[in-house]
């Protein structure tokens, strides 16, 4: 008897998918199991929201990607309603895939799927459990983060792991590079372990929950910079939030983001906040404990991300002046 196949040929035998997911890390893994032939009987994402200045209503990143492939898509305000749960019922499939969909999948939901929902989550579980995995290990400066291929279960991050894959995060990775690899590394090891588990090839294990560390959402005042700090600490809070929601000064009462921090040895010495000098990597500003450190881009509030260079030759910040 000729053995089933695994990976994406394993993806065509399972029946029926759901996919729960919504801005562009779920993405890829929507397209690989598209790629693949995978049997999507929906694809459920948050409703459509009004973004931007001109608040324009915006169609979610994986909404784009089903209407494109000519995918069914629902768009529930809320889960726990009736309406949502016949939805999906009604699908008759055996199986969810989620990716970053943005609410917690109930029990009544997790209940329909005879294989389970998997889900990927982007930290080593049981390590940074929760909705900022990627930005707090940032934070944390660790050198080593994965993937997590996992069953859902009612808690948060909670269920057992099927799979995982260690991924570096370079001195000089952004949430921005680090999302993207895990997105890419995340669609194609969720591949693998969908035709494995569907197949019976592998068996879910408990996390430990006694090793657990957590990841809550990113607030809107962790985001100012805080001169006192490390400048450790302060370069990992700008590469936590580079591209986006940007780390922030005020320079004259103005918000400014800044990217493309990185530690620099520098003559002058300073108190936290001062600006030692302009080097060629970018403002030389003094953090906490005695160390500086370099910003390589700023961009004041309404204008473009620009050089450090470039943003002083419109606006010079003068040496000796206090970031705020």
């Amino acid at each position: 008897m000729e053995k089933e196949k695994g990976g994406e040929d394993g993806i065509r035998t399972v029946p029926g998918l759901v996919f729960f997911g919504t801005p562009e890390f779920a993405v890829p893994c929507l397209r690989k199991l598209i790629e693949s032939g995978a049997d999507i009987r929906l694809v459920i994402t948050q409703p459509d929201r009004a973004s931007g200045r001109g608040r324009k209503i915006r169609h979610s990143p994986v909404k784009m990607l089903a209407v494109e492939e000519g995918l069914p898509v629902y768009q529930p305000e809320r889960l726990r309603s009736a309406e949502a749960l016949e939805a999906v019922r009604s699908c008759g499939a055996r199986c969810a895939v989620v990716a970053a969909f943005g609410q917690i999948l109930p029990q009544s939901f997790l209940d329909l799927f005879p294989l389970g929902a998997l889900n990927i989550h982007g930290s080593l579980l049981p390590h940074y459990r929760g909705a900022a995995p990627i930005q707090r290990a940032i934070l944390a400066g660790e050198a080593l983060t994965g993937i997590s291929i996992m069953l859902l279960d009612a808690g948060l991050d909670t269920g057992p792991v099927l799979v995982q894959k260690e991924e570096p995060i370079g001195p000089r990775d952004t949430f921005g590079t680090v999302y993207k690899n895990l997105a890419e590394k995340g669609a194609e090891l969720l591949l693998e372990a969908l035709g494995d588990w569907s197949a019976g090839r592998i068996s879910p294990h408990a996390q430990d929950g006694r090793l657990a560390t957590y990841a809550p959402p990113v607030t809107k005042e962790e985001l100012r910079i805080d001169w006192n700090s490390a400048a450790k600490e302060i370069i990992n809070k700008v590469r936590a939030f580079d591209p986006a929601p940007g780390a922030w000064f005020l320079l004259g009462g103005k918000r400014v983001k800044c990217f493309g921090a990185a530690s620099v040895s520098w003559d002058a010495a300073g108190s936290a906040g001062e600006v030692i000098g302009m080097g060629d990597c970018g403002l030389i500003v003094a953090g906490g404990c005695g160390g500086s450190l370099c910003l390589g881009e700023l961009q004041m509030e309404g204008t473009r991300r620009m050089s450090a260079a470039e943003f002083t030759r419109g606006r010079p910040i003068l040496q000796g002046s206090f970031l705020e």
